[in-house]
Order: C-alpha cells, then sequence, then structure tokens
C-alpha cells in the first residue's frame, strides 16, 4: 500500500520555493490517492494536471497499482490550513462550533491559535421593545471550532 506520508513528501518536494501550499493527501486502502492543493491566488487545471504528472512519475505502477486524483479545494469545502484561511481574509465564511451552533460572518484575523469572527446579532438593549441588529468581532479559538467553510454571497 502506498503511504500517506511518502505523497505528501513527493508533493512538499516539488511545490517547495512556489506559491502552492499542500492542503491534503488522502490514501484509501485500495490506493485511491487524492491530493488538494491551492495558493493564494487559485490554481489552474494546467497545474494540477503537472503537479500529478510529477506525482506519477515519482511512483512506480508496476510496484503497485494506483488511481491519482490532483484538484483545488472546492467551495464550500471546510477548510483545512493556515494558508487557506489567510487567502479569504475579511471574506464571508461558516463557523460551526462543536457545541453545535453555526455563526456566519467575516473572517478578519486568523493566527496559529484562533479566527477573529465579524458577525451580525440581534440584541435586545435595556428598556428597549424590540432587539436591533448589531455588529460583533470576537475572538473563537481552533479548540471551539469543528469546522469552517468559505461562503459565497451572491
Amino acid at each position: 500500500m502506498i503511504e500517506k506520508k511518502q505523497i505528501e513528501e513527493i508533493v512538499q518536494g516539488r511545490i517547495e520555493g512556489t506559491d502552492l501550499f499542500l492542503v491534503e493527501v488522502k490514501v484509501d486502502t485500495q490506493n485511491n490517492i487524492t491530493v488538494t492543493v491551492d495558493s493564494p491566488e487559485g490554481i489552474s487545471v494546467d497545474t494540477c494536471v503537472v503537479l500529478s504528472q510529477y506525482i506519477e512519475s515519482q511512483l512506480n505502477r508496476e510496484a503497485e497499482d494506483f488511481a491519482l486524483e490532483v484538484s483545488s479545494p472546492g467551495v464550500g469545502q471546510p477548510l483545512k490550513v493556515l494558508q487557506q484561511y489567510t487567502k479569504i481574509l475579511n471574506g464571508t465564511i461558516e463557523v460551526l462550533f462543536n457545541s453545535g451552533i453555526k455563526l456566519n460572518g467575516i473572517l478578519r484575523e486568523v493566527s496559529s491559535e484562533g479566527i477573529l469572527l465579524e458577525y451580525e446579532t440581534k440584541e435586545k438593549p435595556e428598556g428597549a421593545k424590540r432587539p436591533v441588529k448589531i455588529v460583533k468581532t470576537e475572538p473563537y479559538a481552533f479548540s471551539e471550532i469543528k469546522s469552517v467553510k468559505e461562503t459565497i454571497i451572491f
């Protein structure tokens, strides 16, 4: 069986010194290999093809048969690495917390510890009859977050 670590090393060796970054490598029990890469400006099909050909050239198909797919992360897929968060700074995201609560807002900052999220909520000021919309900006640790997805607003 082809090892995930082996594929990660092949990809890292190829993308070193470029603006590409590795998002994820999956290898299942049937040697179906899925490599997800991205860059700050996005990634073209041609780049995926070149990377796919390189990975395949580093593996011995006669020793082990495999299927290989190289792609960019899709819209609506959970963010997995810090570079993805950096890429969408000031963009809209959906945050699903470990508690099951979801918040939609704008990603204002990101660090290795967590994110700063700006979102709208309704609160009833003291003495008011109705709740009013207010904008909050609050930090959240990655340990509190189950998943984060980029959202597109039309």
